[in-house]
C-alpha cells in the first residue's frame, strides 16, 4: 500500500502531525509506503525518525517551479498513491490529491473541496458552529479512517549527532564556562505581531529567572526573522547569563530541536517552537493571546497555558483589530515567573531553585 500524507504549511501544524504518522508506521509497518509532501524548509524536521519513506517538496507559494502544484502532482504520480490523507483543510490541497491519482482522497469537506474527496468527513459542529480542534486530533481523525487505531496525541522528534554537537558549540560560545539549567523564551512572530508577547516583558522575565536561579542560562530562541527583537530582548535584560541566538549565523531546525529538547523549561508563544519543545516532553509554559488554545493541543505532560479572559479574545487575527493587544500586553511577567519556576519545580528541576 502506497500512503500519501499531504502535510501543513506551518511548522507547529507538521509537528503536531507526528503522532499520527507513527500510528500509520506502528499499524501498517513496512508492508506500507509512506510519503509525505512538505515545505523544503521543514523537511529537516523528520530527520532522526523512520516514519516517512520519501519526502516530496511541495509549496504552492514558492518561487521555484519544481515544488509547485503541477510538479508536484507529477512526481507524486509516477507511484499513484493508494490513499492520500490530507491534512490542510485547503481547496488546493485537495485538487493536489486529485492531480496526484489518489484512488482514496480523504479529508475534511472544507472550503468547497467536498467533490474531490472519496472520504469527506465532516467536523464537528456546535450550535451551528465548527468545533475547534488541534491539528494532531484532526489529522488522527484522518488515520482513523482508513483503520489505524487512535492512539495517544503525543508529539514526537529526533535528534542527530550533527544536531547535538551543533547545540553544543553554540551554547559553549554564548555561555562560555556556564552550564546551569538551560531557560528558553520564545516570542516567535511568524504567525504576525498579535501573538507577541514582546522584548520588554521576556527581559523583565529574564531579570527573574537570574534573580531566582543564579546559575541558570537564559537563552532567547529566534529565527532569522526574529533576529532583531531577540537581540534587544538579551539587551534588554543586561546580564551576561542572557543571551540570543540573533547573531548566531547559521539557524537550522537541527539546533532548534537540540537546544528545546536540552532546556529545563521554555516559555514562549503560541507558535512552532512550542511544539518542538512537546515534541521532547520539555517543560513548558505557552502564552496565549489571540488563539484558541483548543486548535494547538497534543498530550504534554508539562504544559501550563496562560490566558486572559477578556472579551475580545480569542479572535484569531493576526494583529489586534482594537490596537490595544491587552490579551497578551496585560500577561504580568511576575506572575509568568511564578508558574514557570513552580512547572520547573514539579517536573523535577527543584535542584536549580534558589528562595
Amino acid at each position: 500500500m502506497h500512503i500519501l500524507v499531504i502535510l501543513p504549511r506551518w511548522l507547529g501544524d507538521i509537528v503536531m502531525t507526528t503522532p499520527m504518522l507513527r500510528a500509520l508506521r506502528g499499524h501498517f509497518g513496512s508492508t506500507a509506503r509512506i510519503t509525505a509532501t512538505v515545505k523544503p524548509a521543514f523537511a529537516p524536521l523528520f530527520e532522526g525518525t523512520d516514519w516517512i519513506d520519501e519526502l516530496v517538496p511541495y509549496d504552492k507559494r514558492g518561487r521555484d517551479a519544481a515544488i509547485r502544484p503541477w510538479a508536484a502532482a507529477r512526481r507524486l504520480r509516477r507511484d499513484r498513491p493508494d490513499v492520500a490523507l490530507i491534512v490542510p483543510n485547503s481547496l488546493s490541497t485537495g485538487l493536489l490529491a486529485w492531480m496526484a491519482g489518489a484512488r482514496r482522497r480523504v479529508g475534511f469537506a472544507r472550503h468547497g473541496r467536498g467533490w474531490l474527496l472519496t472520504d469527506a468527513l465532516r467536523p464537528a459542529r456546535e450550535r451551528g458552529r465548527i468545533v475547534p480542534r488541534s491539528t494532531a486530533s484532526h489529522a488522527m481523525e484522518l488515520a482513523a479512517r482508513i483503520g489505524v487505531p487512535r492512539g495517544p496525541l503525543t508529539l514526537g522528534l529526533a535528534t542527530t549527532a550533527a544536531d547535538e554537537a551543533r547545540a553544543d558549540d553554540t551554547l559553549a560560545r554564548l555561555f562560555p564556562g556556564v552550564a546551569g539549567p538551560l531557560v528558553v523564551f520564545n516570542d516567535n512572530g511568524a504567525y504576525g505581531p498579535s501573538k507577541s508577547w514582546g522584548s520588554d516583558h521576556f527581559a523583565a522575565l529574564a531579570r527573574i529567572v537570574v534573580g531566582r536561579i543564579p546559575a541558570a542560562r537564559v537563552l532567547v530562541h529566534c529565527g532569522p526573522g526574529d533576529r532583531p527583537a531577540a537581540r534587544e530582548c538579551a539587551r534588554a535584560a543586561a546580564d551576561p547569563r542572557v543571551a540570543s541566538l540573533a547573531d548566531v549565523g547559521d539557524l537550522p531546525i537541527g539546533l532548534s530541536k537540540a537546544l528545546l529538547r536540552r532546556a529545563a523549561v521554555v516559555v514562549t508563544t503560541d507558535s512552532g517552537p512550542r511544539h518542538l519543545a512537546a515534541a521532547f516532553g520539555t517543560p513548558t509554559v505557552v502564552l496565549h493571546g489571540p488563539m484558541d488554545p483548543r486548535l494547538s493541543r497534543s498530550d504534554h505532560r508539562w504544559l501550563e497555558e496562560m490566558r486572559l479572559d477578556l472579551p475580545c479574545s480569542p479572535c484569531g487575527r493576526r494583529e489586534c483589530p482594537l490596537g490595544h493587544h491587552d490579551c497578551m500586553r496585560l500577561l504580568a511577567p511576575a506572575e509568568v515567573g511564578r508558574i514557570m519556576l513552580d512547572l520547573l519545580d514539579r517536573a523535577g528541576g527543584q535542584a536549580h531553585r534558589v528562595a
